[in-house]
């Protein structure tokens, strides 16, 4: 059985017993605590911790996931072994409150026997100590023999944390034979023999923050059974780079490098690093991630550049990235179409960033041959060092090692060790979320009897009657939360709306709305009369013109989405945004600076959209339904099975967020700025509506401001700046040329002083350029060798400028090098000028007599 054969039986084998069939979610999760999407029951999350109703009661999915960063770090260790990867996926069924143990068990095990036919023989069951239950399941229901079913305690028991849902679990193994090592079963026998592939999560139990454990309500099922180790096992291969799609993507590595599988041991860890990652890489471009030096994009650019890095230590000088995307997205496609949506602009990242890591593999090569040609010999290769190619141009400590090695050095491991530990805790503090001090489970005990909030604000924004359900305190403000609402949550990008809540005992400020869990309505307020309390009515009133300019600022977001992707390319994805009031702000992937021509042309293309003033349309729809519509998901958002797609003019996108009925309703629409916030990431701003007009108007101010001031005519303001810069460059060039001639009157007198041709003396009150001109002049007078002036230039602090001639035994930076540290300063280190300067004046007469001292006077 290959690859898409087994994730269609498994598939249909549980949807013939009632799953839903869902999809593999993103690999980028809902969930701020993870980078990626690292198991097959992340996307359910919420389902199992009762946040969400979930929309049906068993599913069936194939999930692709991803470890690496983060505690997954074992990236070096994939290539290494026969078993690591940073890209795999997970066969999943879930249960949510429907059934358990029993049926679980005995779909497993048909699944195993009957569509996999493994040999029942060769099968090895573990189940938690106190799991009875479990245990007496495989021995009386499913025959499972009593020897073959061992107890384990933590390995056999699952949590999600410390707190929340937890349970026993129950593993499947297979039994490679005696050649792969020591009997026993998994509990005691060689892990290289016993190799575990099906995991049965019971999820029966909760623990509170006291520790106090309780049943769960509604039990449910997670199972996980790795794709690539079931493949390993049905193929009868030790390794998972032996199975059939990794096969296809080493003959691929092998084709762009020019080396066999079996050639030696350095290339064939190349060509098994450079299969793997192709996958990595390609999915994770493919789900919006762009290489950067933060967060889940510098995970992307690590494992790019081990695989580029690989190559280029093989000495392949062709680009290698663009063909193995090539591959990945040939052999996967089929079931994972996005692939072959993406698969240009994927193609498009990957052949920049290897072109750019490829000038720094280039000059690391070079800073280590500087480092170990300016080496002592018998010491070590300084630690610090080995770690700067490490973490800057991707050298790993065994490749820095080597190259050493041949050169007759060894590296200091330890000093390598202790940066790596620095930067290790520097990264472990940037990871601290600041996180909201609700009460968690009053929110998922108020989800569970009341459900989501009702979100009514499309319709209704002034005096809504509602339900106050629960009032929680936060200091001076409280969190409250009601049955229905017409307070849009912060989510998509746009920000949480204002306004007030009454009720016949007090009135609250609402200051902002965001979810205290998914559909979860919090109302952050300040309560400004009486009190609130749970079980009051209420009326609640949204700020209506904030609302408008908000729905102006997100409607015009989507409408610069689609122009950018027009003017700059459809590789562009939209990697975050900010829909407030005031502006808008959209970050895209992209490589290089906007010009202006293309600036001209996305407000050109978005404001001809406003003016032609078609109607927008706002519909729910199902998921499928907008997919099959060929609406545009945008980055980091969460959709369920219903989802609003947005019509306005050109764009078609998900989106859940609040628009205007009509594109003429934004106004006019002006980009404010476009940059860089990282590695291949841009950033525009813009204003629309009343906003740009607040712009064009405090642009024209400014205009008329500088026209005044320059008494032309408003129109006439750009030649009157011009001609006004002329004419101070003119007089800033006739102020240079009185200087010259004072400098040169000075040289003379200066010059005839010279006292065995050295000429040391205190020059007070010009600046620092003509300091060094004034040194210089005197210098190239006839009987001058040595030249040392000092002065406190008229900007402050303090100066010191030598000169010498060619012909002088002395060099300028040793006249000064001690008078530097007189004045507090440093600098000057030039053979026939030097320049010091410092901040401390006093020191001036000081720094005078040393070189004085140091001109052998």
């Amino acid at each position: 059985m290959k690859a898409n054969e087994l994730r269609r039986a498994f598939t249909q084998f549980f949807v013939e017993r009632g799953h839903t069939d869902v999809p593999s979610a993103s690999l980028i999760p809902h969930d701020s605590s993870l980078l990626f999407v690292p198991a097959g029951m992340v996307p359910f999350k919420s389902y199992f911790v009762g946040e969400q109703k979930p929309p049906y009661s068993r599913a069936v999915s194939v999930q692709k996931c991803v470890r690496a960063g983060g505690k997954h770090n074992d990236l070096d260790e994939v290539g290494r072994t026969a078993r690591h990867l940073t890209f795999f996926e997970m066969l999943g069924n879930f249960s949510f409150g429907d059934y358990f143990k029993e049926q679980a068990i005995v779909m497993a095990w048909e699944f195993v026997t009957e569509v996999l036919q493994l040999d029942t023989e060769r099968l090895w069951i573990t189940v938690h100590e106190t799991d009875d239950e479990a245990a007496r399941i495989w021995e009386e229901k499913i025959g499972v023999p009593a020897e073959r079913i061992q107890r384990l305690d933590e390995d056999n028991w699952w949590r999600m944390a410390d707190t929340g849902p937890n349970g026993p679990c129950s593993e499947i193994f297979w039994d490679k034979g005696p050649a792969y090592g020591a009997d026993g079963g998994p509990a005691h026998g060689d892990e290289d023999r016993f190799i575990e592939f099906w995991n049965l999560v019971f999820m029966q139990f909760e623990t509170d923050e006291a520790g106090v454990t309780v049943d769960l309500p509604k039990p449910s099922i997670d199972t996980g059974a790795g794709l690539e180790r079931i493949l390993s096992i049905l193929q009868q291969k030790d390794s998972v780079f032996e199975i059939d799609e990794m096969a296809r993507l080493i003959e691929a590595a092998e084709a762009v490098t020019g080396y066999k599988l079996g050639q030696n041991d350095n290339s064939d860890l190349a060509l098994r690093v450079l299969a793997e990652h192709a996958r990595t890489m390609t999915f994770l471009i493919a789900d919006d991630v762009v290489p950067s030096n933060e967060d889940r994009g510098f995970v992307l650019r690590r494992i790019m550049r081990r695989a580029i890095r690989f190559a280029y230590l093989l000495g392949v000088d062709e680009l290698v990235t663009p063909k193995l995307v090539d591959a990945v997205v040939e052999i996967m496609a089929d079931d994972y179409p996005k692939l072959a949506e993406t698969h240009e602009s994927v193609r498009l990242v990957v052949s920049r960033e290897e072109t750019q890591f490829r000038k720094t593999l280039a000059a690391g090569s070079s800073i280590l041959a500087n480092h170990l040609d300016s080496a002592e010999s018998g010491k070590p290769l300084d630690g610090e060092v080995a770690f700067l190619l490490h973490d800057t141009y991707g050298f790993p400590f065994e490749v820095t090692s080597e190259v050493a090695a041949e050169r007759g050095f060894d590296v200091d491991r330890a000093g390598f060790d202790r940066a790596m530990e620095k930067q290790r805790a520097m990264s472990k503090d940037a990871r601290k979320i600041e996180r909201h001090a609700d009460d968690s489970s009053a929110v998922a005990e108020l989800a569970e009897r009341h459900g989501e909030t009702v979100f009514v604000g499309r319709d209704e924004l002034v005096d809504v009657p509602a339900k106050v359900l629960l009032v929680t305190a936060e200091g001076d403000t409280a969190s409250i939360f009601v049955d229905r609402s017409p307070f849009y949550a912060e989510s998509g990008g746009q920000i949480g709306d204002t306004g007030s809540i009454t009720t016949a005992t007090g009135r609250a400020e609402i200051l902002d709305t965001n979810y205290a869990a998914p559909g979860i309505h919090r109302h952050i307020a300040r309560i400004v009369d009486g009190e609130i309390n749970t079980g009051d009515d209420a009326t609640l009133t949204v700020d209506t013109g904030r609302r408008d300019n908000i729905r102006r600022h997100h409607t015009a977001t989507h409408l610069l989405h689609w122009a950018l992707r027009n003017v700059v390319g459809d590789h562009v994805k939209q990697q975050g945004s900010l829909v407030a009031p005031d502006r808008l702000r959209f970050d895209f992937s992209h490589f290089e600076p906007l010009t202006p021509d293309q600036i001209n042309a996305i407000e050109d293309q978005v404001n001809v959209e406003v003016l032609s003033n078609p109607a927008t349309e706002h519909p729910e729809v199902t998921k499928t339904e907008a997919e099959e519509m060929g609406a545009i998901a945008f980055f980091g958002d969460k959709y369920g099975d219903l989802v609003r797609v947005l019509r306005a003019g050109p764009t078609l996108e998900f989106c859940g967020g609040t628009h205007v009925s009509a594109l003429g309703d934004i106004g006019l629409i002006k980009i404010v700025s476009e940059g860089s916030v990282g590695s291949n990431l841009r950033r525009i701003e813009a204003v629309c509506g009343t906003g740009a007009i607040d712009l064009l108007r405090q642009e024209q101010r400014t205009v008329e401001t500088i026209a005044e001031s320059l008494q032309v005519p408003k129109g006439d303001a750009a030649d009157g700046v011009r001609r006004k810069i002329e004419e101070v460059a003119g007089l800033h060039a006739e102020v240079q040329q009185l200087q010259g001639q004072v400098a040169a009157s000075k040289a003379v007198g200066l010059a005839a002083s010279a006292v065995d041709g050295v000429v040391i003396a205190r020059v007070d009150g010009i600046a620092r350029d003509q300091l060094k001109e004034l040194t210089l002049a005197i210098r190239d007078h006839d009987g001058v060798d040595v030249v040392v002036l000092g002065g406190a230039p008229s900007q402050g602090g303090a100066a010191l400028a030598a000169a010498t001639t060619k012909e002088s035994t002395i060099t300028a930076g040793e006249l000064i090098a001690d008078g530097a540290k007189a004045i507090k300063g440093g600098g000057g280190k030039g053979d026939h000028f030097a320049m010091a300067g410092g901040k401390d004046p006093e020191g001036l007469d000081e720094a005078l007599k040393l070189a004085t001292v140091a001109a052998g006077l």
